[in-house]
């Protein structure tokens, strides 16, 4: 193919952050120009290739819009590679501090997917604490848990779920039964397993009950083991239901109410300014988005 004939790489660019952010002026503010260069690159593009790219004003992707950003994007991710050295392709690193129950449930079972999609990425996982803000190594994208409004990061929910109270069989069956937990006497009768990440203040507020946080019985600060600690017969665990559902659906935990009320905490996927400009970190968010949808 004559040079003259391949589209700008500016306009490529534009056409792909776009596309992934479905807006031109998250466009803009990512690729550090106006919204109206970005609407330019993209008329130029269309009229270069002679099709619209995008269906809507929302930017949702056209059939032929759809069809080239595939191909826009393995032709960005190859000019990105490194040349073959020694022989071997070279691979691109990335990066990512995951909290470990997150890990475990929702990144280890599919990272074979990931893998497959994406060969050229070595991905490096990384143990990150919550709250604590700590990670092994730096890393160029993380996971968090928390409240949100991280200042010093961009970031983007990723998993928000609801919460539910949950007990082992022999918990249930020693001290139950219990009609729907959301009594004051029901809920002073059982052991609370506590945890900073999940704070029973959630449903003590849907019941209806003006109560602080417990201060007294076992505590966890980490899912996983507050979990494991409700399925050992330790009490009655505040469970994500997503999160838990391994528990749950083996029967190691059991529901002991059929409400479920949204956490005030959630996963988020962040970075520093400018990432997402990289390609491997692009991908991962979009592949995390779509895994967990």
């Amino acid at each position: 193919m004559a040079l003259q004939h391949i589209p700008p790489i500016q306009c490529l660019v534009t056409f792909e952050t776009v596309a992934r952010l479905r807006s031109a002026t998250r466009a803009a503010d990512e690729l550090c120009v106006t919204t109206s260069a970005v609407s330019h690159r993209i008329r130029q593009l269309e009229s270069h290739l002679g099709v619209e790219l995008f269906g809507r004003s929302d930017f949702t992707l056209s059939a032929h819009g759809a069809a080239y950003l595939a191909n826009v994007r393995s032709g960005l991710a190859a000019l990105q590679q490194m040349p073959v050295k020694n022989g071997k392709a070279s691979s691109t690193r990335l990066r990512v501090a995951v909290t470990p129950t997150f890990s475990r449930q929702f990144l280890m079972p599919k990272l074979e997917l990931f893998r497959n999609k994406y060969p050229d990425i070595d991905l490096i996982l990384q143990v990150s604490i919550p709250f604590l803000d700590v990670t092994a190594e730096p890393s160029d994208l993380e996971i968090r848990y928390g409240a949100g409004g991280y200042a010093d990061v961009d970031h983007r929910v990723v998993l928000s779920e609801e919460v539910a109270p949950a007990c082992s069989p022999t918990y249930l069956n020693e001290f139950g039964p219990f009609e729907g937990f959301e009594m004051a006497g029901e809920i002073d009768q059982a052991r609370l397993i506590r945890s900073p990440l999940e704070p029973w203040t959630t449903w003590f507020s849907s019941c209806g009950l003006t109560r602080t946080e417990p201060h007294v019985g076992a505590q966890f600060n980490d899912l996983g083991l507050l979990y494991d600690a409700a399925a050992c017969g330790f009490g009655v665990a505040l469970v994500r239901t997503r999160m838990a559902q391994s528990w749950l659906e083996g029967g190691r935990l059991i529901r002991i109410s059929d409400r479920s009320v949204p956490s005030p905490m959630a996963h988020y996927l962040c970075w520093e300014p400018g990432a997402l400009e990289r390609w491997e970190c692009a991908a991962f968010m979009e592949w995390l988005t779509d895994s967990l949808s």
